[in-house]
């Protein structure tokens, strides 16, 4: 899959763009206009590998669990190394490891092709290599949505998300019909070959692209701190944290579509290969008119609210489907699906985007394919479960009751709206500027901020502090702190505690407009004729073999203040 997903919206708090004259200008760059063709040619190769992987396990095996299985190996590996893989995205070349996912998916789906071909496939090397492929997919997608607003101007970003979306549901709609023809023509080793062929399309335009390197101030960040950073961030956004929920909320029961289709089209509805590949094209077609619709919706009804409505219709099309016995009927009742299951995955989407600023974007978001393909491969194996058990049509009517349950999220986990959240990065704080040289893995780091203010406002200020620990702890704080004197009662110190000197310095880098108004807040309390006194301090425990060369330069100087 080259990733291009339904994924939109600009990032909150930048001035919305002008609308361009039409959806399709952003296609006027070289680039975005190439790669977005060979990603609707690889995303057709997806769609029909997933139909011919399909519909050869039913070949293989008539067990519904191991049917659903493909589901299952096709979203684990976004669950296992979408963290890794977001952090990747954040801190090497996007473009190399776009290259090197693409030539992975190649190769799996090569060596899938040639089995088949063969016919050699088992059903454990058709999960194998399924699993394979979901590997390569789950390194590609945070690099891929990183990459966008690296190819088209901030004016035409908002065209070229929403181009992506056409890109996805244009493949969903045209691949499975077709891979449902291929391998009714000549097997399914076909429609594998195919793929393979397909990722050649985007490696050939990623070659050709000459990006342009990215310098930074700061040395790179390592694998695993990046990492930390990307999951502490989650911990303390709650923006984020709900769509999250709201995410694996739906996707737990709506997966069970993709779970047993297959086994709905075959053997419930006595469809051929063709039938299953018109299923789901319907599927497809729907969600583009339910993308089309989307924008004008929202207008009208808040994105929480819309959200709820979309699921709901969704659980309704999933009832229906588990009493439809008619072909007709069940291409409608897709086409309903696909468009409520499409609006509803946008939503969650632009509602991730606009919860994540710039300097964690890869890694905040892979958390949230963690989310959803770790629902989606669970699910998954629960519907199959439930229909080896229970039956295909129970499958479907208790996905459906699952669905319904997961709407009484929304009671405590509302999606944030347009301008609530003001993610663009703030002015560039000054750095604490010490007496010489300090190693930058010293550590850990401990910043206090002295405040005045009048006594009885302590309870105000406390509390105005609040949202200051918050952002504190999401942009690199491992511990942080309020503490009044004894004997001053107008004396506050705030404390916080970073693992080193570097990640203090990164936590300068990391503020974001919305931080600005807390800060401000929080500082109109203070009352001295000085700004808050700030004292960068460095933990004692290893001075001689980190800053033995300050101590000798700085001699007995004492670390200047400045901004925390």
């Amino acid at each position: 899959m080259s990733g291009f997903v339904a994924y939109s919206g600009p990032r909150a708090g930048r001035p919305r763009p002008a609308a361009p004259t039409s959806v399709w200008h952003a296609l006027a760059h070289r680039v975005f206009f190439w790669l977005w063709i060979a990603a609707l040619v690889s995303n057709v190769g997806t769609w029909m590998q997933n139909v011919g992987a399909a519909w050869l396990m039913t070949s293989l095996s008539p067990s519904p669990l191991l049917v659903a299985l493909i589901q299952t190996a096709s979203s684990l590996p976004i669950l296992l190394l979408a963290l890794p893989a977001g952090a990747l995205a954040d801190i090497v070349d996007r473009r190399r490891l776009l290259i090197i996912s693409q030539a992975l998916m190649l190769a799996a789906a090569g060596a899938l092709s040639w089995l088949t071909i063969l016919h050699l496939t088992t059903p454990i090397l058709l999960l194998v290599l399924t699993f394979a492929l979901g590997l390569g997919s789950a390194l590609n997608a945070p690099a891929w949505q990183a990459m966008i607003p690296e190819l088209v101007p901030h004016d035409d970003l908002t065209a070229a998300i929403a181009l992506g979306g056409i890109n996805y549901n244009a493949a969903r709609a045209i691949g499975p019909a077709l891979g449902g023809m291929v391998v009714a023509w000549a097997g399914a080793g076909a429609t594998f070959a195919l793929n393979a062929v397909s990722f050649l399309a985007v490696i050939a335009v990623l070659y050709q692209w000459e990006r342009a390197p990215r310098a930074s101030l700061l040395p790179t960040e390592r694998m695993l701190g990046a990492m930390r950073a990307g999951l502490r961030y989650v911990r303390y956004a709650p923006a984020l944290r709900a769509t999250l929920v709201r995410t694996g909320a739906f996707t737990l029961g709506g997966s069970a579509v993709w779970a047993v289709l297959p086994l709905v089209a075959r053997f419930e509805l006595g469809l051929q290969a063709s039938g299953y590949g018109l299923l789901l094209a319907c599927f497809g077609t729907g969600a583009i008119v339910g993308g089309a619709f989307l924008p004008r919706l929202a207008q009208i009804i808040s994105r929480n609210a819309l959200s709820g409505v979309t699921s709901a219709v969704f659980a309704i099309a999933m009832l229906a489907l588990s009493r439809t016995t008619g072909i007709v009927t069940a291409c409608v009742v897709m086409a309903v699906g696909g468009a409520a299951w499409t609006m509803t995955m946008s939503l969650l989407n632009v509602a991730a985007q606009l919860s994540v600023p710039g300097w964690v974007q890869g890694r905040a978001l892979s958390c949230y394919q963690i989310v959803m393909q770790g629902a989606m491969a669970g699910g998954s194996a629960l519907w199959g479960f439930t229909a080896s058990a229970m039956g295909v049509r129970a499958s479907l009517l208790l996905s459906a009751i699952a669905i319904v349950i997961g709407l009484l999220a929304m009671i405590r986990y509302r999606l944030a709206g347009d301008g609530e959240l003001v993610l663009d990065p703030a002015p560039p704080w000054a750095a604490p500027q010490p007496s010489g040289e300090i190693n930058p893995d010293s550590g850990p780091v401990l910043v206090t901020i002295e405040y005045l203010i009048e006594p009885e406002r302590a309870a105000e200020f406390a509390n105005a502090m609040q949202p200051q620990r918050q952002i504190r702890l999401r942009d690199g704080a491992i511990f942080w702190g309020l503490f009044f004197d004894t004997a001053r009662p107008g004396r506050f110190v705030e404390y916080f505690l970073v693992e080193s000197w570097l990640e203090h310095l990164r936590q300068h880098e990391r503020a974001v407009m919305s931080d600005l108004e807390v800060q401000q807040r929080a500082r109109s309390f203070h009352i001295g004729t000085l700004p808050p006194i700030v004292s960068h301090l460095l933990s004692a425990e290893r001075v001689d073999e980190l800053n033995a060369e300050f101590f000798a330069r700085a001699a007995a100087e004492p670390l200047q203040t400045g901004r925390a």
